[in-house]
């Protein structure tokens, strides 16, 4: 438990950041904060400039300071989409740097940790990435190591796959501050009804089913994990029903149960999200693209991308772009 000082955080917010994952922090730490009758916990909220920002809900916020003007932060959080981009990344990823050489605990939450792997501090840190942003970090950091953990933290790095991942870094934060009583008393409040920490994975929905992929049987669950790690160099089904010990029929009967999908289309959903996280978050080429998942040229992948998106590749590309605005102009993907 600490000593009484108040520990000060630091909120740093890019333009369409998820509001989400800024509450999911504030709130339990300000509950923190009445429960006990101190404050344990402060905060601002940091922008580049100072300027006012609109969050991915269109909901404003007004910045405390700019980034350059930040001092005397304990611990500094970074919010943003996966494509948020300093507009001076030599002033601002500096300045990064600079708070961590001088103790300050960098952290990021869903897709903040973009803009901050983007700074070069994240050399041999163990990261959390959201399961939906997985393969563009990989195809934008791949000598970064990734992790579904939802909170990962290497020394003075923290990092939170999510808003409701978040939730569980902060009663972290409160246990560590405050005492476990404080922290259960915070949960209690919210209704949260457990608190998750480093070593438990993240959820992800099975693809057309109503379920979770911790919901799987195992034998599907281990081929579901093989098709997921053979994403840029395809498996046939003949052999991970070999690897998982059963016929490929029995795979087929097992798959049509549990998802409402053929191995073989399962497979294909898997590789389409992936190839739509690069659409979306990467600057890559479609041919890029469709080697990265498995496909020898950009044809074929564009013709299941419409089956599967009802949508051109392209097209959704520039969908996304009208919501990537600077002074009131569209900019493109970066």
């Amino acid at each position: 438990m600490t000593t009484g000082k108040t520990i000060e955080l630091g909120f740093l917010i890019f333009p369409g950041f998820p509001m989400a994952c800024l509450t999911s922090m504030i709130e339990p730490l300000r509950a923190a904060n009445e429960i006990a009758g101190t404050e344990a916990f402060g905060w601002r909220l940091v922008s580049e400039t100072g300027a006012r920002i609109e969050s991915s809900a269109r909901v404003g916020f007004d910045p405390d300071v700019s980034l350059a003007a930040l001092t005397g932060v304990d611990q500094l959080f970074v919010l943003s989409g996966p494509s948020s981009r300093f507009e001076n990344a030599t002033g601002s990823d500096g300045k990064l740097r600079s708070l961590s050489r001088h103790g300050t605990l960098m952290g990021a939450v869903s897709g903040g940790i973009f803009p901050l792997a983007r700074t070069g501090l994240l050399e041999d840190v163990d990261v959390s990435v959201h399961w939906c942003y997985a393969a563009a970090f990989h195809a934008e950091f791949p000598d970064l190591t990734a992790t579904e953990e939802l909170i990962a933290r290497t020394g003075r790095f923290v990092t939170a796959s999510g808003a409701a991942a978040a939730f569980d870094l902060a009663l972290h934060m409160i246990e560590e501050a405050l005492g476990p009583g404080i922290a259960t008393e915070v949960a209690c409040w919210f209704q949260h009804p457990f608190v998750r920490g480093q070593g438990v994975t993240q959820r992800k929905p099975t693809l057309g089913a109503e379920s979770t992929d911790d919901m799987l049987p195992p034998i599907v669950a281990d081929a579901v994990q093989i098709f997921a790690t053979h994403i840029e160099d395809p498996v046939n089904v003949a052999d991970v029903a070999l690897a998982v010990g059963v016929s490929v029929r029995q795979l087929e009967r097992m798959f049509r149960k549990t998802t409402d999908k053929s191995p073989l289309q399962y497979y294909r959903g898997l590789r389409m999200n992936a190839a739509r996280q690069l659409v979306l978050y990467s600057n890559d080429t479609l041919t890029d693209i469709a080697i990265a998942v498995g496909y020898a040229s950009s044809t074929p992948m564009i013709q299941n991308y419409k089956e599967v998106f009802g949508i051109h590749p392209e097209e959704d590309r520039s969908k996304i772009n009208m919501f990537r605005v600077r002074e009131n102009v569209s900019i493109p993907a970066e």
